[in-house]
């Protein structure tokens, strides 16, 4: 930074008087004319804009030697005080209004904060400047705090800082322009941390905007609420160093990923106390346990960062910089994720670079200009959601984006970004009619400048952290998304599998006499499930708008429903893939997800939904122990098909190897309500296979119909290989059987 004392002003010369203070505010530079000033050898002329003092005087750093007393000049509020000294003096000011002295510090008695360097890095994608330099920034400058404000404004005609210790009058504290790229810049002393603040931004056009919540703003207010909130850095102490050095070693490929997808405002409520969110430290001692108790590996958070409307589920952020104040503070949010760090559960947050709303207070038209979305509502406007699309092609904007996907990864230590909407972002005629968008420069449909985005995003990420993921929300058969960049893909570490979610789901909700026809929807996926890095995904996309509870999708009566849906989960556990599933789903809530409401855990009273949630703790258990389940799960050599055809039994079959020639695993469904007895499939080697999972055992409200514990394989080649294992598939019911030596010998 530069100098603190001192500024522009030229020695012995007098400002231009000014003939009111609207020229002085709207002057790109108000330093020239307020503050201290050599107007001759030895005498130095201060003014100071205080609209509502009823007098002011210059004093000494003391307080209480008055230098001289000030001149109201001009009715608005601007006071001019005389001092002599032989150089720059070194003064406060003290004003009275409503009966009360003060004692101020002026802001304009400081120089120049950012220097040029900190001003060509804010454009820079690969540095921090973004959130180092701009925003709110705390300084104690020698026994003077206060915070340094700045904001990128380019065609703004005037951008004051407002908030609650100037009484939201724009006149207090205009800032100054500090080069052409449009940064501009104040240092207001005095102001403390928790005071509320905003940006008054007078547009191009001389037109006066609705007042600017801060786009790097670390905090801001509980909505409907939209100020943002001045805060020093998190007063926070890390202790989870352990956890960040292992998991920069982790190849998460190759680990078990069982993700549990939630959003902390209806997770759980107090219903005692107005029905109020949980807080992040509330959730930190009741989600985290909870979480670990059922073996999943980490926790997916619908957006976090500060949203205006709770409708959106925060899929459309104002602050993408702050964590939303409706459950704490950001010292709260840290505890949560520390604590989930101790507790050796992952904290991924859904990400959306995408778009954003159009509430007044937010990026939109920020300076009087189409500044962060693209002007042409054909690039930049989604007409699905009503909202605006950044505008990739500006160095700045993707700045902003990429910075702040670092930053979540480092100041938050977060362990990975879900990226929302990915397709919007890739693709010009994304949901557009023809003559609704606009071709890029080859004549195609790649919005190239999102995906030079996308991939410089991912490159940062990773490079700034270690071991963290990125992992993208993406629909389409876009090629390569979980590559790296250097191959030509986009560089994420995951990609949701969304045709698997669909197919799937559509299967699994036909009545069992006709899902004969349907059998391809369950082995269609494998034709390209290891063409990205999935994740198998049964997110709170299926279970709103109308779609029902997952539960709420299987057909027949309660017995039928439960046992397809714990069928299903087998189905899901064993397929290759990483796991997520959305909260309520792990003990089979009825009714559709509601964000206003708590999920309905009393329905853990019922032995059926109990039953769910047991059996999802065992699969988890069993993916993470079993190596077979999970070290393969996206490459080729960890699946091989026993029974893809057997369209007439509604049965499916297939192998999961382990990096081990012995570690294997053999996934059985039945998807009839009829028990296949002695049904005869093939494996590769001689052995004891060990029933890990029955979904149709009584603890998870079965019926017991199994194979007594495991099952020893016979030399009979079937389906291709040496030996076979004779079986009793329960109806609508998954086994996982493993190859266990060590059960062997237990039985002999």
């Amino acid at each position: 930074m530069d100098q603190h004392r001192g500024g522009s002003q030229s020695a012995t010369t007098r400002p231009a008087e000014p003939h009111s203070v609207a020229d002085i505010v709207n002057s790109g530079d108000p330093f020239s004319i307020l503050g201290p000033h050599e107007i001759a050898p030895g005498r130095w002329e201060i003014r100071a804009i205080l609209p509502d003092a009823e007098t002011a005087a210059v004093v000494g750093r003391d307080g209480e030697t008055v230098l001289a007393s000030m001149e109201r000049r001009l009715p608005e509020g601007l006071f001019v005080g005389t001092v002599s000294a032989s150089e720059r003096p070194d003064y406060r000011l003290r004003i009275e209004r409503q009966g009360r002295a003060e004692l101020l510090h002026d802001p304009y008695s400081f120089g120049t904060f950012l220097s040029h360097d900190d001003l060509m890095q804010i454009g820079d994608p690969t540095s921090d400047a973004v959130y180092t330099k701009l925003g709110a920034h705390h300084l104690d400058l020698g026994g003077i705090e206060g915070f340094l404000f700045t904001v990128w404004a380019p065609n703004a005609r005037r951008v004051s800082v407002v908030g609650d210790f100037n009484s939201w009058d724009g006149r207090c504290h205009p800032m100054r322009r500090r080069h052409e790229g449009g940064i501009w810049e104040l240092f207001i002393p005095d102001v403390t941390p928790d005071q509320r603040y905003k940006f008054e931004i007078i547009g191009l056009q001389g037109n006066l905007l609705a007042l600017k919540a801060d786009p790097i703003a670390f905090a801001a207010e509980h909505p409907p609420a939209t100020a943002s909130i001045l805060k020093k850095p998190p007063q926070f102490e890390w202790r989870d160093a352990e956890w960040m050095a292992a998991r920069s070693t982790r190849n998460h490929r190759k680990e078990p990923m069982s993700i549990y997808e939630c959003h902390l405002g209806s997770w759980a409520r107090v219903p005692e106390e107005g029905n109020r969110y949980l807080t992040y430290r509330e959730l930190a001692v009741r989600l985290i346990p909870y979480v670990k108790n059922l073996g999943f590996t980490h926790i997916e958070l619908l957006p976090i960062t500060e949203f205006p409307f709770d409708g959106s589920w925060g899929y459309q952020p104002i602050s993408l910089y702050a964590p939303t104040s409706r459950f704490g503070t950001p010292e709260d949010f840290s505890a949560f994720v520390e604590a989930a760090h101790a507790a050796g559960i992952g904290i991924i947050l859904d990400w959306v670079p995408a778009h954003f709303p159009n509430d007044p207070h937010g990026l939109s038209y920020f300076d009087g200009t189409h500044l962060y979305e693209h002007a042409d509502p054909r690039l930049g406007f989604h007409q699905d959601w009503g909202t605006y699309i950044y505008n990739f092609e500006r160095q700045e904007v993707m700045s902003f984006l990429v910075a702040n996907a670092r930053f979540w990864l480092e100041r938050y230590h977060l362990d990975g970004l879900r990226v929302d909407a990915v397709a919007s972002m890739l693709y010009l005629d994304y949901s557009r009619k023809p003559g609704e968008w606009i071709p890029n420069r080859y004549g195609g449909n790649e919005n190239l400048s999102a995906i030079d985005f996308i991939r410089k995003m991912n490159e940062v990420a990773y490079a700034a952290s270690p071991g963290a993921v990125t992992i993208a929300e993406e629909s389409t058969a876009w090629p390569g998304v979980s590559q790296p960049t250097y191959t030509g893909g986009l560089g994420f570490g995951f990609k949701w599998n969304m045709g698997w979610m669909h197919d799937t789901l559509r299967y699994i909700s036909k009545d069992p006499v006709f899902r004969r026809y349907h059998h391809h929807d369950l082995t269609f996926g494998l034709l390209y499930a290891f063409s990205e890095n999935f994740i198998l995904p049964l997110s709170h996309d299926e279970v709103v708008h109308g779609k029902g509870s997952l539960i709420g999708k299987m057909p027949g009566d309660e017995w039928q429903r439960f046992a397809n849906l714990r069928a299903y989960f087998g189905f899901m556990w064993g397929h290759p893939g990483k796991k997520l599933l959305f909260m309520g789903g792990e003990f089979a809530q009825e009714r559709e997800w509601d964000h206003d409401t708590s999920l309905d855990w009393h329905l853990l009273d019922n032995s059926y939904h109990k039953g769910v949630q047991n059996l999802i703790k065992d699969l988890n258990e069993a993916y993470g122990s079993i190596p077979a389940l999970h070290e393969r799960d996206c490459e080729t050599k960890g699946f091989e098909w026993i029974v893809s055809d057997d369209r007439d039994n509604s049965v499916i079959a297939w192998l999961r190897r382990g990096e081990d020639e012995n570690s294997l695993a053999v996934v059985v469904s039945n998807f009839t309500p009829v028990s296949r007895e002695t049904y005869r499939i093939g494996v590769p080697s001689p052995g004891f296979y060990r029933e890990a999972v029955n979904t149709d055992a009584a603890l998870y409200g079965g019926a017991n119909v199994g194979n007594l514990g495991g099952v020893m394989a016979v030399d009979t080649p079937s389906h291709g290989q040496p030996c076979s294992l004779t079986l009793t598939i329960p109806p609508l019911a998954t086994l996982i059987l493993v190859l266990d030596p060590e059960a062997l010998e237990a039985k002999i």
